[in-house]
């Protein structure tokens, strides 16, 4: 079977969103989101640009930021351990416009707290972001932890789904 990995960039209001995928007979399967400035982002080459196979995903995005899209339906391949599989799957079920804890999140998935910070390396290392939206992830005492896209676009896309309050500055 012939699988090429292309990508995209998605203009969004937090900046150029980078968009990874594998095409094959078998159809396009996102393997990454990336915010602008992300650590740990893939590194593409100019040739591998196909901005066509992302019809679907610019779609959905375009909606998300609209505010006329709630959850993402698009098939995905990301690559990881099972452990962050299944923290990355989890993630698909906080609704849109609410927040949950690591302790919470980890209580869902069976996992002792002694192993609290493992769950937060497996949400770190979420090649998808806002698809599998691990930014709904906050501390147990609200603050805003982590996040690889930056904890600046991490209260953006909160606010942006109603689960903070806008600030007045």
């Amino acid at each position: 079977m012939n699988t090429r990995t292309v990508h995209t960039v998605h203009p969004s209001p937090l900046g150029d969103l980078l968009l990874t995928a594998t095409v094959s007979a078998d159809g396009v399967t996102l393997t990454s989101l990336t915010l602008p400035g992300q650590r740990g982002a893939p590194t593409v080459r100019a040739e591998d640009r196909d901005d066509a196979p992302f019809a679907e995903a610019h779609r959905q995005l375009d909606a998300y930021f609209a505010g006329r899209r709630i959850r993402f339906d698009l098939p995905l391949a990301p690559a990881g351990t099972a452990f962050q599989r299944a923290v990355w799957q989890a993630l698909d079920d906080i609704p849109y416009g609410t927040t949950t804890t690591y302790g919470e999140l980890a209580a869902r998935l069976g996992v002792p707290r002694s192993e609290l910070r493992a769950v937060g390396r497996a949400l770190g290392a979420n090649p998808v972001l806002l698809v599998r939206p691990c930014h709904r992830v906050i501390g147990a005492d609200g603050s805003m932890r982590g996040y690889a896209g930056g904890v600046g676009n991490k209260v953006w896309l909160l606010t942006h789904e109603g689960a903070l309050q806008p600030t007045l500055v």
